[in-house]
């Protein structure tokens, strides 16, 4: 692929305020569209099963928005065929009117010559009659989601099932405790939507394009990664996205960012918070290394005794930086921060501020510091806090 000259030359700092504002982290958040709005800015909000102060769906509109209401946040998402979950990132929800630029990954799927599960005859079949007569109901409701205890050993009704989401002929409408609940696509989406009618070129180049506008500024892997394309899928259609190239100082590598957010200066309160692990603004390791010289691991999967920063270590974004990581627990009606790591002194007061408002969030009505990495900010910490909570 031959790269275009860039016209434009950015800061690195330029860079990482131009993304911050593209996520949401920087200006007044819209708090009229809501959750609905977050959702439409990213274009995509991972979902994942851990749950420690709440679920990493509910704690990416929080990041933006403030302390709103976790029900809300559910209604937002499942209500009014608003949303669909389907595989971008990882497994993600998606704003409706994005259905139709997914049928390359659709076709691909119906297409795919190798599964992990077997699929037994006529379960399929048996699968659709169900709900087309019963309505939406979750894998255990269809019969069963697996064979024995083991999570990988499912069912022939749940390989069916999520087979027939991955084809699009089922959509999973909502989580209901934790579970998927699927219907028909037909009746859950929007007739003018449900249509595979696109061809893999002007998909490709939709999602390229939203990658650009929900990262800001991104190189060719960051843009393939935000919904899992492949690199060669990128070049494809690059060209033709919308999208112009531009030069990052200390990046090494062509960039490409979304026009729009190049003409108007990234200005604003910036946004202090806890992040998700999960949170489109980190999920990729090297875009954060590269933005904000920040290294930051899921050790939620890595054993105990090599865990560096905790279980489910979250970063703090203040000031338009990664200033430190709290590993956070709930005991009744308080927040536990298992373990705090802090870059500097200067980092306290947004530390104690971000674990206040999340414990206000979480309806927990006091804060408990259990480790500090660096111990002679643990007092400081512990000051800023009971001043916060008085």
């Amino acid at each position: 692929m031959t790269t275009p000259r860039p016209q434009t030359e950015l800061s690195a700092d330029d860079a990482r305020r131009i993304a911050l504002r593209a996520q949401g982290f920087l200006g007044s958040p819209d708090r009229k569209a809501g959750v609905r709005g977050v959702l439409r800015h990213l274009g995509a909000v991972q979902l994942d099963t851990i749950s420690v102060l709440a679920r990493s769906h509910e704690l990416i509109p929080y990041a933006r928005l403030g302390a709103v209401g976790r029900t809300t946040v559910e209604q937002a998402y499942w209500t009014d065929t608003h949303a669909f979950e389907y595989w971008s990132h990882a497994a993600c929800i998606l704003p409706i009117e994005e259905w139709p630029h997914f049928a390359f990954r659709r076709r691909a799927y119906r297409h795919r010559p190798h599964w992990h599960h077997t699929l037994p005859d006529g379960v399929y079949d048996q699968v659709i009659k169900q709900l087309r007569t019963e309505g939406p109901l979750t894998a255990t409701e269809l019969g069963g989601a697996k064979r024995t205890s083991e999570w990988w050993d499912w069912s022939g009704t749940k390989v069916a099932v999520e087979r027939a989401l991955m084809y699009g002929e089922v959509v999973c409408v909502e989580r209901r405790g934790w579970k998927r609940v699927y219907d028909l696509a037909e009746r859950a989406v929007p007739a003018h939507l449900l249509h595979d009618d696109l061809d893999d070129a002007e998909c490709l180049r939709r999602l390229v394009h939203l990658a650009g506008q929900s990262l800001g500024v991104g190189t060719r892997a960051d843009l393939a990664d935000y919904h899992r394309l492949k690199t060669e899928q990128v070049d494809a259609v690059i060209a033709d996205s919308g999208l112009v190239p531009v030069t990052v100082h200390g990046w090494g590598k062509p960039a490409w960012a979304d026009p729009a957010a190049l003409a108007a200066p990234p200005r604003g309160r910036h946004r202090t918070t806890l992040l998700s692990p999960f949170d489109s603004l980190i999920w990729e390791r090297a875009r954060t290394e590269r933005i904000f010289g920040f290294t930051h691991r899921l050790e939620a999967y890595v054993p105990k005794p090599k865990r560096i920063h905790g279980y489910f270590a979250m970063p703090v974004l203040a000031g338009g930086r990664l200033v430190g990581r709290v590993d956070p627990a709930r005991e009744g009606r308080t927040l536990v921060a298992r373990q705090i790591t802090l870059d500097h002194r200067k980092a306290v007061p947004a530390v104690a501020q971000a674990l206040v408002e999340a414990a206000g969030w979480v309806d927990c009505t006091d804060v408990r510091v259990e480790r500090v990495d660096a111990p002679e900010l643990r007092e400081p910490l512990t000051t800023e806090l009971a001043r916060l909570l008085a």
